[in-house]
């Protein structure tokens, strides 16, 4: 429980207040996780999205921990159910990390064509939001980018490094569900 209140911290000191605590002890994830939740920031002056941010994905019993957050427009319940669905493959042993995608199963937005996620550094907010040590892990913090069909078949073609590179020279809207692909 401790490492959950450090989490929780280091997501307050880089993002401020946390509009919602979303806990369902119900769902099968609390099994392998009990403390998990998904913590729901509003925009602020600073940011124009609303960020949705797993908090106990790490887990207590691994050398080093993982914390996924995803920027959204507007407020979309569809993202607690991604984050809680990605955090229970990663706790199920399953391995997640930098350069890793998931498959959303579904647009994150009804007519989006982005279905897919990439595992990327947190690039708009650097590395003071990216490791937090503790006592018993470091943990790493991630950004999880809607990406099309074709972004991640061009990433599984040319790396991460080249599909990063477009992203930065098309300055793609990263937070539109409707934007066209980059490739």
């Amino acid at each position: 429980m401790d490492l959950i209140k450090k989490i929780e911290e280091h997501y307050l000191i880089n993002w401020g207040e946390c509009t919602e605590y979303i806990f369902n002890d119900k769902e099968p994830i609390h099994n392998l996780l009990p403390f998990f939740k998904v913590l729901k920031f509003k925009p602020n002056e600073k940011r124009n999205s609303w960020i949705y941010a797993t908090c106990g994905m790490s887990g207590e019993d691994k050398e080093q921990g993982l914390e996924l957050f995803i920027l959204a427009p507007t407020e979309n319940n569809f993202l607690i159910n991604l984050l809680v669905a990605i955090a229970h493959y990663y706790a199920s042993g399953n391995m997640l990390g930098l350069g890793h995608t998931v498959n959303f199963g579904c647009a994150w937005y009804e007519k989006s064509r982005c279905d897919h996620g990439l595992i990327s550094l947190p690039y708009l907010d650097g590395p003071e939001l990216e490791w937090l040590e503790t006592k018993s892990m470091n943990i790493r913090f991630l950004w999880l980018i809607p990406i099309t069909e074709e972004e991640l078949r061009y990433k599984k073609e040319n790396g991460l490094e080249a599909l990063e590179n477009i992203f930065e020279e098309t300055e793609f809207n990263y937070i539109d569900p409707f934007r066209d692909s980059v490739v």
